[in-house]
Protein backbone atom coordinates (compact mmCIF):
# COMPACT_ATOMS: atom_id res chain seq x y z
CA UNK A 1 0.00 0.00 0.00
CA UNK A 2 1.55 3.30 -0.93
CA UNK A 3 2.43 5.53 1.82
CA UNK A 4 1.31 9.28 2.79
CA UNK A 5 4.43 10.80 0.38
CA UNK A 6 3.94 8.31 -2.44
CA UNK A 7 0.20 9.14 -2.49
CA UNK A 8 0.63 13.06 -2.60
CA UNK A 9 2.79 12.43 -5.32
CA UNK A 10 1.11 10.18 -7.51
CA UNK A 11 -1.95 12.67 -6.61
CA UNK A 12 0.18 15.96 -7.94
CA UNK A 13 0.86 13.96 -10.87
CA UNK A 14 -2.66 13.14 -11.37
CA UNK A 15 -3.95 16.43 -10.53
CA UNK A 16 -1.27 18.58 -12.82
CA UNK A 17 -1.07 16.62 -16.22
CA UNK A 18 -4.40 17.53 -17.74
CA UNK A 19 -3.60 21.10 -17.25
CA UNK A 20 0.28 20.46 -18.67
CA UNK A 21 -1.30 19.40 -21.10
CA UNK A 22 -4.01 21.43 -21.50
CA UNK A 23 -1.95 24.88 -22.00
CA UNK A 24 0.88 23.34 -23.75
CA UNK A 25 -1.61 21.63 -26.62
CA UNK A 26 -2.85 24.65 -26.48
CA UNK A 27 -0.18 26.82 -26.95
CA UNK A 28 1.32 24.26 -29.70
CA UNK A 29 -1.70 25.04 -31.74
CA UNK A 30 -1.53 28.26 -31.68
CA UNK A 31 1.56 28.45 -33.64
CA UNK A 32 0.10 25.84 -35.62
CA UNK A 33 -2.79 27.84 -36.52
CA UNK A 34 -0.75 30.74 -37.85
CA UNK A 35 1.10 28.40 -40.06
CA UNK A 36 -1.72 27.38 -41.22
CA UNK A 37 -2.47 28.31 -45.07
CA UNK A 38 -4.88 31.21 -45.93
CA UNK A 39 -7.22 29.11 -48.09
CA UNK A 40 -7.54 26.23 -45.11
CA UNK A 41 -7.52 28.68 -42.26
CA UNK A 42 -11.11 27.94 -41.40
CA UNK A 43 -10.49 24.06 -40.83
CA UNK A 44 -7.67 25.29 -38.73
CA UNK A 45 -9.72 27.88 -36.74
CA UNK A 46 -12.15 24.46 -36.13
CA UNK A 47 -9.29 22.56 -35.22
CA UNK A 48 -8.01 24.85 -32.87
CA UNK A 49 -11.71 25.37 -31.41
CA UNK A 50 -11.28 21.24 -30.76
CA UNK A 51 -8.30 21.75 -29.20
CA UNK A 52 -9.77 24.74 -26.74
CA UNK A 53 -12.71 22.30 -25.16
CA UNK A 54 -9.91 19.61 -25.02
CA UNK A 55 -7.96 22.19 -22.76
CA UNK A 56 -10.96 22.69 -21.22
CA UNK A 57 -11.33 18.77 -20.00
CA UNK A 58 -8.18 18.87 -18.93
CA UNK A 59 -8.58 21.13 -16.22
CA UNK A 60 -11.84 19.41 -15.36
CA UNK A 61 -12.24 15.15 -16.03
CA UNK A 62 -9.15 13.44 -16.41
CA UNK A 63 -11.89 10.24 -18.65
CA UNK A 64 -13.39 13.17 -20.90
CA UNK A 65 -9.75 14.56 -21.52
CA UNK A 66 -8.81 10.79 -22.05
CA UNK A 67 -11.28 10.84 -25.13
CA UNK A 68 -10.95 14.49 -26.34
CA UNK A 69 -7.06 13.91 -26.39
CA UNK A 70 -7.26 10.66 -28.74
CA UNK A 71 -10.17 12.77 -30.93
CA UNK A 72 -7.68 15.82 -31.11
CA UNK A 73 -4.56 13.95 -32.05
CA UNK A 74 -6.47 12.05 -34.58
CA UNK A 75 -7.97 15.29 -36.14
CA UNK A 76 -5.22 17.16 -36.36
CA UNK A 77 -3.72 14.09 -38.21
CA UNK A 78 -6.49 13.69 -39.98
CA UNK A 79 -6.00 17.32 -41.49
CA UNK A 80 -2.39 17.29 -41.51
CA UNK A 81 -2.24 16.81 -45.17
CA UNK A 82 -4.16 19.99 -45.96
CA UNK A 83 -1.93 21.78 -43.80
CA UNK A 84 1.51 21.16 -45.57
CA UNK A 85 4.47 17.83 -45.79
CA UNK A 86 5.84 18.36 -42.02
CA UNK A 87 3.06 17.49 -40.01
CA UNK A 88 4.61 19.18 -37.24
CA UNK A 89 1.36 20.61 -35.28
CA UNK A 90 0.16 16.91 -35.46
CA UNK A 91 3.39 15.42 -34.16
CA UNK A 92 4.11 18.12 -30.99
CA UNK A 93 0.12 17.34 -30.15
CA UNK A 94 0.74 14.10 -30.36
CA UNK A 95 3.87 13.94 -28.60
CA UNK A 96 3.02 16.06 -25.62
CA UNK A 97 -0.59 13.88 -25.03
CA UNK A 98 1.57 10.88 -25.00
CA UNK A 99 3.83 12.01 -22.56
CA UNK A 100 1.32 13.50 -20.25
CA UNK A 101 -0.37 10.50 -20.04
CA UNK A 102 1.86 8.58 -18.48
CA UNK A 103 1.66 10.47 -15.61
CA UNK A 104 -2.02 10.09 -15.17
CA UNK A 105 -2.82 6.43 -16.86
CA UNK A 106 -0.84 3.07 -15.51
CA UNK A 107 1.07 0.58 -18.70
CA UNK A 108 -2.12 -1.28 -19.42
CA UNK A 109 -3.98 2.09 -20.75
CA UNK A 110 -0.75 3.98 -22.19
CA UNK A 111 0.88 1.52 -24.00
CA UNK A 112 -1.63 0.36 -26.58
CA UNK A 113 -3.26 4.10 -26.63
CA UNK A 114 0.47 5.88 -27.83
CA UNK A 115 0.69 2.67 -30.05
CA UNK A 116 -2.42 3.61 -31.57
CA UNK A 117 -1.79 7.08 -31.74
CA UNK A 118 1.29 6.71 -33.71
CA UNK A 119 -0.26 4.58 -36.12
CA UNK A 120 -2.76 6.62 -36.89
CA UNK A 121 0.04 9.70 -37.45
CA UNK A 122 2.21 7.31 -39.29
CA UNK A 123 -0.82 6.46 -41.48
CA UNK A 124 -2.02 9.88 -41.80
CA UNK A 125 1.50 12.11 -42.31
CA UNK A 126 3.57 8.89 -43.59
CA UNK A 127 6.20 9.66 -41.31
CA UNK A 128 9.28 8.01 -41.10
CA UNK A 129 10.00 5.29 -37.96
CA UNK A 130 12.39 7.86 -36.55
CA UNK A 131 9.49 9.59 -35.56
CA UNK A 132 8.18 6.84 -34.26
CA UNK A 133 11.15 5.89 -32.09
CA UNK A 134 11.18 9.28 -30.64
CA UNK A 135 8.44 9.45 -29.19
CA UNK A 136 8.39 6.23 -27.54
CA UNK A 137 11.63 6.99 -25.88
CA UNK A 138 9.94 10.48 -24.86
CA UNK A 139 7.19 8.27 -23.15
CA UNK A 140 9.83 5.76 -21.96
CA UNK A 141 11.58 8.53 -20.44
CA UNK A 142 8.65 10.04 -18.98
CA UNK A 143 7.87 6.89 -17.41
CA UNK A 144 11.01 5.98 -15.72
CA UNK A 145 10.82 9.80 -14.20
CA UNK A 146 7.35 8.78 -12.64
CA UNK A 147 9.17 5.69 -11.84
CA UNK A 148 12.27 7.16 -9.92
CA UNK A 149 9.98 9.68 -8.29
CA UNK A 150 7.65 6.96 -6.62
CA UNK A 151 10.74 5.08 -5.08
CA UNK A 152 11.82 7.83 -4.15
CA UNK A 153 8.90 8.95 -2.36
CA UNK A 154 8.32 5.54 -1.19
CA UNK A 155 11.52 5.17 0.31
CA UNK A 156 11.05 8.81 2.06
CA UNK A 157 7.65 6.78 3.45
CA UNK A 158 10.28 3.97 4.91
CA UNK A 159 12.16 6.45 6.76
CA UNK A 160 9.56 8.22 8.18
CA UNK A 161 8.14 5.26 9.20
CA UNK A 162 11.08 3.80 10.95
CA UNK A 163 11.69 7.09 12.02
CA UNK A 164 8.45 7.11 14.12
CA UNK A 165 8.61 3.68 15.48
CA UNK A 166 12.02 4.37 16.61
CA UNK A 167 10.21 7.22 18.86
CA UNK A 168 7.41 5.30 19.56
CA UNK A 169 10.52 3.04 21.74
CA UNK A 170 11.94 6.34 22.75
CA UNK A 171 9.02 7.08 24.50
CA UNK A 172 8.08 3.76 25.64
CA UNK A 173 11.88 3.66 27.40
CA UNK A 174 11.36 7.36 29.21
CA UNK A 175 8.26 6.11 30.28
CA UNK A 176 9.68 2.51 31.58
CA UNK A 177 12.84 4.97 33.10
CA UNK A 178 10.73 7.74 34.35
CA UNK A 179 8.33 4.47 36.15
CA UNK A 180 11.39 2.80 37.54
CA UNK A 181 12.74 6.27 39.11
CA UNK A 182 9.06 6.73 40.54
CA UNK A 183 9.50 2.73 42.17
CA UNK A 184 12.76 3.46 43.32
CA UNK A 185 11.66 7.04 45.11
CA UNK A 186 8.67 5.53 46.38
CA UNK A 187 10.94 2.29 47.33
CA UNK A 188 13.01 5.01 50.00
CA UNK A 189 9.75 6.88 50.83
CA UNK A 190 8.41 3.49 52.12
CA UNK A 191 10.44 0.70 52.61
CA UNK A 192 13.46 1.77 53.52
CA UNK A 193 11.91 4.24 56.00
CA UNK A 194 10.80 1.51 57.67
CA UNK A 195 14.31 -0.41 57.69
CA UNK A 196 15.99 2.67 59.16
CA UNK A 197 12.99 2.90 62.19
CA UNK A 198 13.56 -0.96 62.90
CA UNK A 199 17.48 -0.92 62.58
CA UNK A 200 17.32 2.48 64.75
CA UNK A 201 14.93 1.15 67.43
CA UNK A 202 16.67 -1.89 67.09
CA UNK A 203 14.39 -4.64 69.64
CA UNK A 204 12.51 -1.30 71.06
CA UNK A 205 10.63 -1.53 67.97
CA UNK A 206 6.75 -2.53 68.24
CA UNK A 207 5.84 -5.24 66.00
CA UNK A 208 2.31 -3.84 65.76
CA UNK A 209 3.99 -0.27 64.60
CA UNK A 210 6.20 -1.77 62.19
CA UNK A 211 3.87 -4.34 60.90
CA UNK A 212 1.52 -1.26 60.36
CA UNK A 213 4.40 0.65 58.61
CA UNK A 214 4.60 -3.03 56.31
CA UNK A 215 1.21 -2.86 55.56
CA UNK A 216 1.26 0.77 54.33
CA UNK A 217 4.08 0.07 52.74
CA UNK A 218 2.96 -2.80 50.44
CA UNK A 219 -0.36 -1.18 49.83
CA UNK A 220 1.68 2.33 47.94
CA UNK A 221 4.04 -0.07 46.50
CA UNK A 222 1.71 -2.52 44.87
CA UNK A 223 -0.99 0.58 43.90
CA UNK A 224 -3.89 -1.01 46.28
CA UNK A 225 -4.56 2.93 47.30
CA UNK A 226 -7.58 2.49 44.60
CA UNK A 227 -7.91 6.22 44.33
CA UNK A 228 -8.11 7.29 40.25
CA UNK A 229 -5.21 8.61 39.16
CA UNK A 230 -7.27 11.12 36.94
CA UNK A 231 -9.53 11.77 39.78
CA UNK A 232 -9.98 15.46 41.52
CA UNK A 233 -7.87 15.25 45.12
CA UNK A 234 -8.06 18.19 47.93
CA UNK A 235 -4.20 18.30 48.08
CA UNK A 236 -5.21 20.47 51.70
CA UNK A 237 -6.70 17.05 52.97
CA UNK A 238 -4.31 14.67 51.57
CA UNK A 239 -1.55 16.41 53.10
CA UNK A 240 -3.20 16.54 56.52
CA UNK A 241 -2.54 12.65 57.09
CA UNK A 242 0.74 13.13 56.37
CA UNK A 243 1.35 15.98 58.79
CA UNK A 244 -0.59 14.23 61.58
CA UNK A 245 1.32 11.45 61.35
CA UNK A 246 4.85 13.76 61.53
CA UNK A 247 6.63 13.35 64.78
CA UNK A 248 7.76 16.50 64.19
CA UNK A 249 5.70 20.16 65.33
CA UNK A 250 4.52 21.12 61.99
CA UNK A 251 3.25 24.70 61.45
CA UNK A 252 0.38 23.92 58.68
CA UNK A 253 -1.69 26.50 56.63
CA UNK A 254 -2.90 25.28 53.35
CA UNK A 255 -5.90 26.73 51.04
CA UNK A 256 -8.52 23.84 49.48
CA UNK A 257 -7.02 23.48 45.99
CA UNK A 258 -7.83 20.56 43.75
CA UNK A 259 -5.75 18.57 42.07
CA UNK A 260 -5.35 15.06 39.83
CA UNK A 261 -4.78 12.37 41.89
CA UNK A 262 -1.86 11.87 40.34
CA UNK A 263 -0.42 14.81 41.05
CA UNK A 264 -1.68 15.32 44.22
CA UNK A 265 0.61 11.52 44.90
CA UNK A 266 3.34 13.11 43.98
CA UNK A 267 3.03 16.05 46.45
CA UNK A 268 2.08 14.03 48.97
CA UNK A 269 5.48 11.66 48.92
CA UNK A 270 7.17 15.10 48.10
CA UNK A 271 6.25 16.68 51.24
CA UNK A 272 6.92 13.59 53.25
CA UNK A 273 10.17 13.08 52.34
CA UNK A 274 11.08 16.93 53.11
CA UNK A 275 9.74 15.98 56.59
CA UNK A 276 11.28 12.99 57.43
CA UNK A 277 14.65 15.04 55.86
CA UNK A 278 13.70 17.68 58.55
CA UNK A 279 13.24 14.90 61.25
CA UNK A 280 16.59 13.68 60.35
CA UNK A 281 18.85 16.40 59.62
CA UNK A 282 17.62 19.62 60.88
CA UNK A 283 17.53 18.84 64.45
CA UNK A 284 14.88 21.69 65.59
CA UNK A 285 11.89 18.75 66.13
CA UNK A 286 9.43 21.56 64.11
CA UNK A 287 8.97 23.30 60.61
CA UNK A 288 6.11 25.08 58.37
CA UNK A 289 4.15 23.97 56.05
CA UNK A 290 2.48 26.22 53.74
CA UNK A 291 0.13 25.10 50.40
CA UNK A 292 -0.91 28.49 48.20
CA UNK A 293 -3.07 28.05 45.64
CA UNK A 294 -1.73 29.52 42.06
CA UNK A 295 -3.31 30.40 39.05
CA UNK A 296 -4.05 26.80 37.69
CA UNK A 297 -1.98 25.10 40.09
CA UNK A 298 -0.75 24.90 43.44
CA UNK A 299 2.45 25.99 45.52
CA UNK A 300 3.70 24.04 48.58
CA UNK A 301 6.47 25.07 51.10
CA UNK A 302 8.09 22.99 53.28
CA UNK A 303 10.68 25.27 56.04
CA UNK A 304 12.86 24.46 58.84
CA UNK A 305 15.06 26.97 60.97
CA UNK A 306 18.03 24.19 61.01
CA UNK A 307 21.14 24.21 60.70
CA UNK A 308 21.81 24.17 56.41
CA UNK A 309 23.54 22.60 53.76
CA UNK A 310 25.17 22.79 50.95
CA UNK A 311 22.52 22.10 48.50
CA UNK A 312 24.90 21.62 45.52
CA UNK A 313 27.37 19.20 47.52
CA UNK A 314 24.37 16.69 48.03
CA UNK A 315 25.88 13.63 46.01
CA UNK A 316 24.15 12.28 42.92
CA UNK A 317 23.56 8.70 44.80
CA UNK A 318 21.70 10.35 47.29
CA UNK A 319 17.68 9.74 46.33
CA UNK A 320 15.98 11.79 48.84
CA UNK A 321 16.26 15.20 47.38
CA UNK A 322 17.04 14.51 43.62
CA UNK A 323 14.44 11.21 43.42
CA UNK A 324 11.82 11.26 45.76
CA UNK A 325 10.91 15.36 45.57
CA UNK A 326 13.00 16.64 42.70
CA UNK A 327 12.46 14.14 39.66
CA UNK A 328 8.79 13.23 41.06
CA UNK A 329 7.66 16.55 40.67
CA UNK A 330 9.13 16.67 37.19
CA UNK A 331 7.63 13.38 36.36
CA UNK A 332 3.98 15.22 37.22
CA UNK A 333 5.03 17.82 34.96
CA UNK A 334 5.94 20.14 38.54
CA UNK A 335 8.99 21.38 39.83
CA UNK A 336 10.88 21.37 42.86
CA UNK A 337 13.60 24.03 44.55
CA UNK A 338 15.73 23.28 47.21
CA UNK A 339 17.52 26.36 49.09
CA UNK A 340 19.31 26.52 52.00
CA UNK A 341 21.05 28.45 54.22
CA UNK A 342 21.85 28.76 58.38
CA UNK A 343 18.80 29.03 59.42
CA UNK A 344 16.39 28.42 57.21
CA UNK A 345 15.95 25.65 54.18
CA UNK A 346 13.21 25.50 52.19
CA UNK A 347 11.75 23.41 49.48
CA UNK A 348 9.63 25.50 47.27
CA UNK A 349 7.00 22.72 45.41
CA UNK A 350 4.92 24.04 42.71
CA UNK A 351 2.48 22.58 39.91
CA UNK A 352 1.95 23.00 36.97
CA UNK A 353 5.71 24.21 36.04
CA UNK A 354 5.32 27.73 34.29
Amino acid sequence: MPGQVETELLTAFARFAGPVRGVGVTLISAFGVLSVPTDVLPLGLGLFGLVLIGAVADFRSPRAAFALSIVRVVALCAAQEQFGATGAWSLNVLTTTAITLQWEWGPKVTVPTTAALLTVYLTAVWGDGGVALRVVVECVLARLALLLLRRSSRRVDELRTRRAALERQEAVALERRRREREYLALLHDTASATFLVVAVNGRESDPAEVAGYARRDLELLTGGSGVPRDSAVDVGSSLRAVVERSPLEVDARWESVLLPASVALALVRAVREALTNVERHAGTGAARLRVRATAGGVEVEVTDAGPGFDVGAVSDHRRGLRGSVVERMAAVGGRAEVTSRPGRTTVRLAWPDD
